[in-house]
């Protein structure tokens, strides 16, 4: 049985950072060694306002995100993001990793199951009234090879079966199937007659059951909890890491005009 015998006596059991994981030279002294700088940008004096869609943060996202997609930037998943959402009323915040999968110009869209996870109970509430439903949400891109980071804020809202479709049907089946199959975020018990099986058992019969219902059905339905969430944009954050943790922030934010129409502002924030 595995055991822990960490350190009660208020000593730090992680002290950050241990050492520049730029160097190759392990750490001296006792206190944690200095954070990296960042200094990408610094031969060109960092971003600037010139650099930036004056009224468009879909299309600046968009050639950053062009920009972190090229090979030779180093950036492994370009459309890998932290989804935050929060419960009401408690206010207790949750994030996850999540793919981006499309840009329109409406917002950001990712894919997932709607029905029991935790995502959906804090975006659209739970019949038990423990989440009355709260659509606002938030996406973190870290592009770290770029020493760069962007921040949307807006709100949650589902894509049309039809479009929710016409992405399901991309994917390889074994994903079709998982998707029909996973309770997501539903406590899996394990199988007194499966030995050793610590919950995973019952997932897999799940699996089973789905594969027997579709067996030689090429065109699977995508499931009715299931589907795209589109995140309709409110604020979105450039950030640009610069020298002493004197970073350039440029935040978009969306307005409504006296006319009816939704404009974007967009100023420099202190780092």
């Amino acid at each position: 049985m595995a055991s822990s015998n960490l350190a009660q006596d208020g000593a730090k059991l992680i002290f950050a950072p241990a050492g520049s994981s730029r160097s190759a030279e392990p750490p001296t002294g006792p206190g944690p060694g200095q954070a990296d700088q960042f200094v990408k940008t610094e031969h060109r004096g960092g971003l600037k306002r010139s650099d930036l869609h004056p009224d468009d943060p879909i299309a600046q996202f968009h050639d950053w995100f062009r920009e972190a997609s090229q090979p030779e930037t180093g950036v492994p998943h370009p459309e890998t993001c932290t989804l935050s959402t929060a419960q009401l009323p408690s206010g207790r915040v949750s994030a996850r990793m999540v793919y981006l999968k499309e840009l329109d110009a409406k917002g950001f869209v990712i894919y997932s199951n709607f029905g029991s996870s935790g995502k959906a109970g804090d975006l659209f509430g739970t019949a038990d009234g423990s989440s009355a439903g709260n659509r606002w949400a938030s996406l973190v891109f870290w592009w770290e090879p770029l020493e760069r980071q962007v921040r949307v804020e807006g709100r949650a809202e589902r894509l049309p079966a039809a479009e929710s479709q016409a992405y399901y049907d991309t994917r390889v089946r074994g994903s079709r199937i998982g998707a029909w199959s996973s309770r997501q975020s539903a406590v899996l018990r394990p199988d007194p007659g499966v030995e050793g099986d610590d919950g995973r058992a019952m997932l897999d019969r799940w699996v089973k059951e789905t594969e027997g219902r579709f067996e030689g059905v090429e065109k699977i339905p995508v499931p009715e909890f299931w589907g795209g969430l589109r995140i309709v944009p409110e604020r979105v954050e450039f950030w640009q890491g610069r020298q002493n943790r004197l970073h350039d922030r440029f935040v978009y934010d969306r307005v409504r005009g006296g006319d009816g129409q939704d404009r974007w502002t967009l100023e420099r924030l202190s780092p």
